[in-house]
C-alpha cells in the first residue's frame, strides 16, 4: 500500500513537472520574432525617431512634486513652499537657474522641494537634538536650535544643488560646442542652408547642446524664425561664447555672410577658451599643492637635515 502511494505521488510529480515544461515551451513559442505581430508604435517608430520633441511653446505637462503627498500634508507644504518664497525671494534668479538646468520654470515646485528637504534636515536636527538630550542631558533651546538649522540647511541645500545642476549643464555644453560648431561648418560648407545644417547636426548628435538645438528647431517649426528661435537658446543659457556663436549665426543668416567661416572661427575661440581655463586652474592646483610642500614636507626635511648634527653635537658635549 505504502508502495502504491509513493508512485502516485511520484506521478503526480512527474505530470506536475511536464505540465510546467509545456507550458514554459509555449511561451517560448509564443514569444518568437516569428510569432509576434508588430504593433502601430512599432510601425510608426522609424519614422518618428528623428523626430524633435514637442516645442515648450505647445507643451504644458509637468510633473508636480506634491501630487504625490496626501491631501493632508499638501496645503502645508504649499503655505510653507509661499513663506519661504516671502523670506528668500529671488524667484526671477531661481526661474533663471531651473532654466538653465533644463528643468521647468515652475518656482512653485522648487519652493515645494525645498521645504521637503527642509523637513528631512528639521527630522534629522530633532533626532540629533534628542539622542543629545537624552545622553548629555542637553536643554530645550538646543533641540530646537538644531531643528530650525537643519530646515535651514536643507532649504539652502536645494538652492545650491540647483546651482550645481545648472552649472555642470553649462560646462557639459561648453565641452559639446566646438564638435557641434566643426559639424554645423561642414554641412553648412557641403551646401546646407542654416535649417538643414541644424536638422542634420541634431540628427547625429546626442548632449545637451545637441537638445536646445532641437528646442530651436522645434520653436520654429512653432512659428518663430530661426534668429528668434536661436536668440531663445542664448536666453535659455549662461555661457557667453554660446550668445557669441547665437549672434554669429544671427548676422550671417540676416546679411548673407559665409557661415562656414564664422562656424569655424567660433569653434576655435571656444577651444581657446577652453584650453585658457587649463592653464588657470592649473595654476591654482600649483599654488595650492604648495601648502603641503611648504607645511609638511619641507619641515620634516629640515629636521632630517639638523637632527644627526644636534646628535653629534650632543655627543661631544
Amino acid at each position: 500500500m505504502t508502495e502504491l502511494v509513493h508512485g502516485i505521488g511520484l506521478h503526480r510529480g512527474g505530470a506536475l513537472l511536464g505540465a510546467v515544461l509545456a507550458l514554459g515551451l509555449l511561451l517560448v513559442y509564443q514569444g518568437l520574432p516569428a510569432r509576434r505581430r508588430a504593433s502601430l508604435d512599432d510601425r510608426l517608430e522609424p519614422y518618428l525617431r528623428d523626430t524633435p520633441r514637442p516645442s515648450r511653446l505647445l507643451s504644458a505637462t509637468r510633473v508636480d512634486v506634491t501630487g504625490a503627498l496626501p491631501a493632508l500634508v499638501r496645503p502645508l507644504i504649499t503655505a510653507a513652499a509661499g513663506r519661504v518664497e516671502r523670506v528668500l525671494g529671488g524667484n526671477s534668479s531661481v526661474r533663471r537657474r531651473l532654466v538653465r538646468s533644463g528643468a521647468e520654470p515652475d518656482t512653485d515646485q522648487f519652493r515645494a522641494e525645498q521645504v521637503l528637504l527642509g523637513v528631512v534636515g528639521a527630522f534629522l536636527g530633532g533626532l540629533v537634538g534628542a539622542l543629545s538630550m537624552a545622553t548629555r542631558g542637553a536643554s530645550w533651546v538646543v533641540l530646537l536650535a538644531l531643528i530650525g538649522l537643519g530646515f535651514a540647511f536643507g532649504v539652502l541645500a536645494r538652492d545650491t544643488l540647483l546651482s550645481r545642476a545648472a552649472e555642470r549643464r553649462e560646462q557639459l555644453m561648453l565641452t559639446e560646442f566646438p564638435t557641434v560648431a566643426e559639424l554645423l561648418a561642414l554641412a553648412v560648407g557641403a551646401g546646407e542652408g542654416a535649417v538643414g545644417a541644424l536638422e542634420r547636426v541634431v540628427r547625429m548628435s546626442q548632449g545637451e547642446l545637441a537638445a536646445e538645438l532641437r528646442q530651436c528647431l522645434a520653436d520654429a517649426r512653432a512659428g518663430a524664425n530661426l534668429p528668434t528661435a536661436l536668440q531663445g537658446l542664448a536666453d535659455r543659457t549662461g555661457l557667453p561664447s554660446l550668445a557669441r556663436f547665437v549672434d554669429g549665426i544671427i548676422i550671417a543668416v540676416e546679411r548673407g555672410t559665409p557661415l562656414a567661416d564664422v562656424l569655424r572661427a567660433q569653434a576655435q575661440d571656444v577651444r581657446e577658451d577652453g584650453r585658457r581655463q587649463i592653464m588657470e586652474e592649473g595654476g591654482k592646483k600649483e599654488i595650492a599643492m604648495m601648502v603641503p610642500v611648504v607645511f609638511l614636507v619641507l619641515p620634516i626635511t629640515i629636521v632630517f637635515a639638523i637632527f644627526p648634527g644636534i646628535e653629534f653635537f650632543q655627543f661631544q658635549m
